[in-house]
């Protein structure tokens, strides 16, 4: 570090300030976004959010397997609309068809019952 006198100090404390001012812009820069949850994605940065290819994206598009918007030529898609989409399509655990399995007899049952009785 240079040195500096008395005189000079209100110049280099201007200085220190404007640099510090500049780093701490870098640094919000850095600093990871929250996503807007109702973000609109246009079809790169839903692919990325999706990790699949802009081109796997465009054939889920034509044979209509995930919800999108076309206002005019580009295609847009909601994220919360996606995220939907990917929990549609979660595989139930062997646990969770064993349950079921175990309750449908049951199910069955009631409806017999219900429908008797109307």
């Amino acid at each position: 570090m240079e040195s500096f006198n008395f005189n000079e100090l209100p110049e280099v404390v201007r200085q220190l300030f404007e640099k510090v001012e500049r780093i701490e812009m870098l640094m919000a820069r850095l600093e990871p976004k929250e996503p807007d949850e109702n973000e609109i994605l246009n079809i790169e940065e839903a692919a990325e959010f999706l990790k699949v290819s802009v081109g796997a994206l465009y054939t889920k598009v034509s044979r209509q397997e995930i919800p999108y918007s076309k206002p005019g030529k580009r295609l847009y898609f909601n994220r919360i609309d996606l995220k939907e989409w990917i929990r549609q399509g979660k595989r139930r655990t062997l646990t969770e068809i064993r349950q079921d399995a175990e309750i449908q007899p049951y199910r069955n049952r009631l409806r017999s019952a219900i429908r008797r009785n109307h």
